[in-house]
This record gives structure tokens, sequence and C-alpha cells, in this order.
């Protein structure tokens, strides 16, 4: 039999305080608590990027530079649906506790690393505790705010990851130029125990008391299907052509372990194991999922590749390019916090994913028409339609979901939609940086047919890191069809990131509207 019990410092909480709505002002305390953990979270999946060629020069390992990424990227994956699952076991409170202190003994250990060995293996332990951040802190606003209250709360979180997007890389190269590469990790510490403190002083949250076994082979099998996958999409048309027995021998061994995982979680008792398949079985839980990996597709397209122009084509520099995304993150604020406080007002939020994918994929459409000379305006101005697409729907998904499950599902069904959506990140950056690649080959070998021998090498160097300044030196005849070439893949594959969004808009239609709950209570404590 299964208790519940508050781990609040008083002994005679009854079980009327533990689900005694809170005040808005006791909401906040804690949400800037969880905030505060997220971007922590989210910052580091991006501040290292403009501190990594300092980083490779200091610590004298720039062929396993790309490692200090992926590394973060892997185990925080990995973890995110694993702390989901603990959580509703074992209480989010002390396991939310963990990932944070775990997560800054990896940014302290980042910080003193001596090689790029170490510092590998401390950001993957850094991305363990990151899964944690990312999965709990979103199921914990589910435990404290109310399904009909939490709209205007989530657009907030959403705001942290359109933030984080921008601020990071910015962050990166300002601590690396103004003190030192370590500081990226450093500026973790200050932050994260300011937000433990808070966690420990004013979160109190109901303990399931029980027997419980933790799913060890379900966890296994989790990681052996994340793990290939991940590799190849980080590997792909980088390490290892998209062809080669690696690549594809990786995406098959992650597609034969998920349909392991698939069966043995089958077997498993629905509350021991770590992704109940009876969950797919309802309706608005499976719809979600999808939109979920679909839009961290279309948001990894956005963020990545309209840098990516910006850059190859316009000459910025990096940092550049990054502040000029923030009409982008306006566009998405503003649709975060409109959307979210509509919700709250209307007690609907059905009708947010469907407008919004079909907003997003005009945004989309705009940016097919990209040219040499589009003006920084005109770009701002597409920007901000995108923005605001997919700010529209980001959060809908989480909300939906966490609607639609009982409270002792609460933790694993909000990591799933976490872990489908990093994953959508992972996939959408492996096949849209495929499809540039391939078309810029195409393209140059029609614009300069005699230099059809170099075009692979330098469609190549789109995913790898082309130095913009190097095209600018070749003579202005040459340079100018090579950037024509840029433009017209960058036309492709926005149009084929169209159909993406409109698969949403179809899955869209199909999210049933569920009435939320006016109470933080689940179905089966009320």
């Amino acid at each position: 039999m299964e208790v519940y019990v508050s781990d609040a410092p008083s002994a005679n909480t009854s079980a009327h305080a533990v689900h005694k709505e809170r005040s808005h002002e006791e909401i906040m305390v804690i949400l800037v608590a969880l905030m505060l953990a997220m971007l922590l979270a989210a910052l580091d999946q991006t501040i290292v990027a403009t501190a990594l060629p300092r980083i490779a020069t200091d610590l004298h390992g720039l062929n396993k530079l790309a490692w200090v990424a992926t590394a973060y990227l892997l185990t925080s994956a990995i973890s995110t649906p694993l702390y989901g699952k603990i959580g509703d076991q074992f209480g989010r409170k002390k396991i939310f506790q963990f990932a944070i202190v775990l997560f800054l003994i990896g940014s302290a250990l980042c910080g003193q690393a001596r090689n790029m060995n170490e510092l590998v293996i401390f950001r993957g332990l850094q991305g363990i505790g990151a899964g944690g951040l990312m999965s709990l802190s979103m199921t914990i606003v589910g435990d404290v705010v109310s399904p009909r209250q939490r709209g205007k709360y989530l657009g907030y979180f959403g705001a942290v990851f359109a933030v984080s997007s921008v601020a990071g890389p910015l962050l990166g190269g300002f601590f690396t130029d103004s003190l030192s590469w370590r500081w990226v990790f450093y500026i973790n510490l200050p932050l994260g125990i300011l937000a433990l403190y808070a966690i420990a002083t004013r979160l109190h949250l109901p303990v399931n008391k029980g027997d419980h076994k933790i799913d060890y082979i379900g966890a296994g099998l989790l990681t052996v299907t994340v793990v290939p996958i991940i590799l190849a999409t980080v590997w792909g048309g980088v390490t290892y052509p998209w062809g080669s027995a690696t690549i594809i021998g990786l995406f098959v061994g992650g597609a034969v372990a998920a349909a392991i995982f698939t069966l043995w979680e089958r077997r498993q008792p629905a509350a021991e194991a770590m992704l109940p398949t009876h969950m797919f079985k309802n309706d608005i839980f499976t719809v979600s999922i999808i939109l979920s990996l679909l839009v961290g597709v279309a948001m990894f397209a956005a963020i990545l590749f309209i840098p990516e122009y910006q850059q190859v084509v316009l000459g910025y520099s990096a940092v550049k390019s990054g502040l000029l995304l923030l009409p982008l993150v306006v566009g998405m604020l503003t649709a975060l916090i409109v959307s979210g406080q509509l919700i709250t007002r209307w007690g609907r939020y059905r009708i947010f994913p469907i407008v919004g994918t079909l907003v997003a994929a005009f945004g989309v459409w705009l940016f097919s028409h990209l040219s040499l000379h589009t003006s920084q305006i005109t770009l701002s101005m597409w920007m901000v339609v995108l923005g605001i697409g997919i700010g529209s729907f980001m959060q809908v998904m989480t909300l939906a979901v966490q609607n639609a499950v009982p409270r002792a599902e609460l933790g694993v069904a909000t990591g799933a939609a976490t872990f489908f959506r990093s994953m959508g990140s992972s996939l959408g950056g492996a096949i849209f940086g495929a499809i540039l690649t391939n078309r810029l080959a195409v393209h140059l070998k029609q614009l300069l047919p005699h230099f059809s021998g170099q075009s692979s090498g330098l469609a190549q160097s789109v995913v790898t890191g082309v130095t913009p300044a190097s095209l600018h030196k070749l003579p202005p005849s040459i340079s100018h069809d090579i950037f024509e070439a840029f433009v017209l893949s960058f036309h492709d594959m926005f149009l084929l990131a169209i159909p993406v969004l409109l698969l949403a808009f179809i899955a869209a239609l199909f999210l049933r509207e569920a009435p939320l709950r006016e109470t933080t209570r689940g179905p089966e404590l009320m």
C-alpha cells in the first residue's frame, strides 16, 4: 500500500495542508528557484560553444573538442526520463536537490579540469545533474500549480529556453574574453546554491512512501537506445559520412534497442515500468509526445541555421549573429506569455498548437526567400513571426500531458515530453544539417562546374564550421557564386522544414481538449 506524506519540517502537517493550494506569492518564490535551476541546465547546452576554441588551445585537445558538448548532451538526454520516474516513486524534492548538487559538483570539476579527458568526464557528470533540472523543474510546477493556472506560469519556463539560446553563446564569449573559460562553469555555483537554498526552505511536497522497485533493465535498455541515436546525429556528416557503415549501424542499433525496450516495458507492472506503455493508450499523451518531438525539430532548425546564414553569407561574428536572434526571442516570449495568460483565462489549450504550427510554417516559408542582400529589418520581422508561431505551442504539450495523467505518473509523463523534445532537437540538427550540406554540394556544381571536385569538401565545412573570412578572401567572381550556392541551399532546407510543421499542424488537430483541473490534486487523490 502506498501513502503520501509531507516532506515539510512539521510532523503534524495534515493531508489537507499538503494539498492546500498555494498563494501567488508562495508559487512565485518556488518558481523563481525552479526557473533558475532550469536556466543553468539550458545555458550549459550553449554557453560552451564560444569558449570551445580557447578550451581546445589551453587543454591541448582539439581532437576531443566535440565530446565536450556531446558528453553533456548524451547524459542529460538519458537521465531526463529516469528522473521523472524516480521522482514519482520516491518523491521529487530530495531527488531534485540531488540533481542540483550533482550539477554543481560537475560544474566545479569542469572549471578545475586539467586536460580534455577530465573535462569530457566532468561534462558527462554535469549532464546527469542537468537531466534532473530539466525534467523535475517542469514536474514540480505540476505539483504546486493547478492545471487551470499552470498555463501562465509555464510561459515563464518557455521564456527560459528562449533566452538561454541567445544568452548562452554571448555569456560564453564574454567570460572567455574577459575572465577565463573556466568561469563558464564557475558561474553556475552561486546561482545553483541560491536555487538549492530556496528549494530546501520553501518547497514542501508529498512524498510517496511504499515499496518500489527500480527498473534497472529498462533504464539500461533506454540508455542503449538513446546513446547510438544521439551519436549518429552528432557524428553523421561530420566525423563519418551519413551513408557509412558506422552511422547506419548506430541508427539500426538504436532502433533494435528501442524495440527491445518497448517489449520489456510492456511486461513490467505499470507502477514500476520506466515508461509505462499504457500511457500511450491515452490519446492526449500520445499526440502531445508527437508534438513535443516535432517542436524540438522546428526549434533547432530555427535557432541553429538562422545564425548559420548570418555568419556564412553575411559575414557576421558568432556573437553578433547571436544578438541578432533577439527578434526571434521577443516573438517567442510574447507568444509564450500571451498564450499562457489566455489558457488560464479561457481554460482551453487546443487552439494554440493548431494556430501556432501554421504561423511557424508561414515563418519558415518566409525564410525560404532569403537572398544575398536580405536586409536585417526584413530578417528581424521574419524572426518575430517564426518566434510567435513556436512560442504559441511550445509549452502547451507539457500542460496537456500533466492535465491528462494521474498524479502518480506526473513525473514520468513530464519527463517523457521533455525527453522527446530533446530528441527532436538532436534529430532536427542532423536532418537539416544533412539537407543543407547535400544541397550545397548540388548548387556548387551547378554554379561553379570547374569547382565540382571541391564541392563536397566545402559543403562539409557548413557543418564543421566554415570560416566566413576565408570565403571573403576568394576572388569576387568565385565568392559570389559560392555565397549564392549557400543561399539556394538555405532555400531548399527551409522549404523542406515546412512539411515538418504541417505534420505538427495535422497532429495538433487530433489533440483532444480536456477540462483543466482547478486543483493540484490528481484524480486518485481527490
